[in-house]
């Protein structure tokens, strides 16, 4: 087994700071590879987060409400 990091992705050309709105998938729970871990919002849009692997969410990086910028790391998946 090994941990792969969810990197927040860079999803517009002139915005790199995001506010968490909701995890879909709690610690501890299983994730398919392009599921949707959490929505981010912009002043503008909210924005799926899907996953890069599959396996197991080991950790929820950021919190409901707290402010993430592109390219920092958003989840830990222990991958099998």
């Amino acid at each position: 087994m090994s941990e792969s990091r969810v990197t927040m992705p860079r999803v517009s050309e002139t915005i790199d700071e995001f506010y968490v709105v909701e995890w879909l998938v709690a610690e501890g729970e299983p994730v398919a590879a392009e599921q949707v871990l959490l929505r981010v919002e912009t002043d503008k849009a909210i924005v799926d987060v899907p996953s890069t692997v599959a396996g197991t969410l080991v950790s929820q990086l950021v919190a409901v409400d707290a402010e993430v910028t592109t390219g920092s790391d958003v989840a830990v998946i222990e991958t099998t």
